[in-house]
């Protein structure tokens, strides 16, 4: 009897301009002790994109994953792993800035070695990617830069000292312990955090963003009051203003089900929004 282990990292990476998320994939750590049995384990990967917004873009894979492989081949191998593509072509985003959401599901399979038996993990699926491309002059004048991207996913960690430490213990507490944020609200369940909620980038409606603003700034002075900026300080808000999730989504402008309850007959008062936490 014996154990053993390995990791799969997938690191993903976009050009400059370019509609293509490269993904390098690694294994390492691969590590047995005791009589394990793994020159004949067998290791296969494989790559879905499960979601993707708007859904009637196509995507394109290139590059390659391998088949399954032994641990034996794969501990031979200098650096072992293998480049992966995922591509959308312009033109197919929402509008009105060709904005286009993926999220990438690695994922690992084990085949135990004919003859034993194993106990643990034989799959897993490590850290979605989640790319999104869009063509915004506002962030990098057209056509000279046809297409930017970012990782809609991420996780902050900020050093001590470091200036965005507070605003990253913020977004934390916001997701990890809403209750002590403001306004109080018990079922707090802010956007962002889950795929089917993402948070979406508010440019082209600048009245929407004052908005979420001058609600931010409203709760502040309700819990801090009217001089709660002074010594320096700033009310900090998440979701932040300049997304959709802002606080102002709650106000009968912007939410189509208060805006449905008032044309028809009465009914239940509205539930106070989740979708802030100011601190």
């Amino acid at each position: 009897m014996g154990q053993s282990r390995l990791v799969l990292l997938a690191i993903g990476t976009v050009a400059k301009g370019s509609r293509t998320m490269e993904v390098q994939y690694r294994y390492t750590h691969m590590e047995q002790s005791g009589v394990t049995g793994t020159s004949g384990l067998m290791i296969t990967p494989s790559v879905t994109v499960p979601q993707k917004w708007p859904t009637s873009a196509a995507s394109r894979q290139g590059g390659l994953i391998p088949g399954a492989q032994s641990w034996s081949v794969l501990k031979a191998q200098a650096a072992p792993g293998f480049l992966h593509t995922l591509t959308f072509d312009k033109g197919q985003g929402a509008k009105p800035d060709d904005t286009v959401f993926a999220v990438y599901q690695p994922s690992l399979r084990l085949q135990p070695t004919v003859g034993r038996t194993m106990t643990g993990e034989l799959s897993g699926k490590p850290y979605f990617l989640a790319p999104r491309w869009d063509a915004v002059s506002y962030i990098s004048p057209a056509p000279a830069v046809p297409s930017s991207a970012t990782g809609s996913r991420c996780r902050s960690a900020p050093k001590p000292g470091a200036k965005e430490r507070l605003a990253a213990q913020h977004i934390k507490d916001a997701y990890a312990k809403p209750k002590t944020t403001k306004p109080v609200n018990n079922a707090k369940d802010l956007p962002g955090r889950t795929a089917d909620r993402p948070l979406t980038r508010l440019y082209h409606d600048a009245q929407r963003r004052k908005d979420n603003r001058s609600q931010a700034i409203k709760t502040c002075k309700k819990y801090w009051g009217s001089n709660y900026a002074s010594g320096d300080k700033e009310c900090d808000e998440f979701p932040f203003a300049t997304t959709y999730q802002g606080a102002a989504q709650a106000l009968e402008q912007y939410d189509p089900t208060r805006r449905r309850r008032t044309t028809s007959r009465p009914g239940p008062p509205p539930r106070p929004t989740t979708e802030q936490a100011a601190g």
